[in-house]
């Protein structure tokens, strides 16, 4: 049994994607990023970081206690070797997944984070910013768009790798991109988009509270400092 700290964002469903691909059993543990829990003592233990995702393993391979992972692509590499799924094992096309799974978590990810934050949630408007990151996203879709050219898939196979961007790309208009931009990027998206298992773990985020963001939940979200 694997116990999943999640919140429906872009991380949080890149776990529950492989999970249900691979239809291991897993309890959802919700972790109002909105209230303020990924700062509480216990989900730091787990979570030092205080992001979410993150699991706990209570049945690890080496038979030893629980196992608590944090950091969405470790997440993923670890579920990936311990189910034997969705990695593979010879040495170049296992690195060509690693290589893009590290993409998205170095580049992708972050980036695009930027562009929702300085586009939609920051307080002032900076046109410089916005500019910054806008310009980033577009570059980022453009290097997918280009990879998939000639590949099916990120990688070889269906793998983490596409698990890992695939969340990041559902708002893509959020993030002021069109995909008819992206023709390859388009068409990958709408193959992963209708898999089975990737609609089963959007649905595991229906009813989550929708934030208010007023100062308190701007205080939580993007003002906090090194903690004592």
């Amino acid at each position: 049994m694997i116990d999943l700290y999640y919140w429906p964002t872009p991380n949080g469903h890149k776990i529950t994607i492989f999970l249900e691909e691979v239809e291991m059993a897993y309890r959802i543990v919700p972790v109002n990023i909105w209230a303020g829990d990924q700062f509480k003592k216990d989900f730091l233990k787990i979570s030092p970081n205080n992001k979410m995702p993150a699991v706990v393993d209570h049945d690890p391979g080496d038979g030893g206690e629980p196992l608590s992972l944090f950091e969405s692509g470790a997440i993923l590499l670890y579920l990936a070797d311990k189910c034997g799924r969705f990695i593979p094992q010879e040495l170049r096309s296992r690195n060509r997944v690693i290589e893009w799974l590290m993409w998205q978590m170095g580049g992708f990810g972050p980036m695009l984070g930027q562009n929702h934050h300085f586009c939609h949630y920051a307080p002032e408007k900076i046109p410089y910013a916005i500019d910054r990151y806008l310009k980033e996203t577009e570059r980022l879709y453009g290097v997918l768009d280009d990879r998939l050219t000639d590949h099916e898939y990120v990688a070889e196979d269906y793998s983490i790798a596409d698990m890992g961007i695939y969340p990041w790309v559902v708002s893509h208009e959020k993030q002021g991109q069109d995909l008819d931009d992206f023709p390859n990027v388009k068409r990958w998206f709408r193959m992963i988009e209708q898999r089975p298992a990737v609609a089963r773990a959007y649905r595991k985020g229906d009813g989550y509270e929708k934030p208010v963001l007023d100062e308190k939940v701007r205080e939580i979200m993007f003002s906090q400092g090194r903690r004592k």
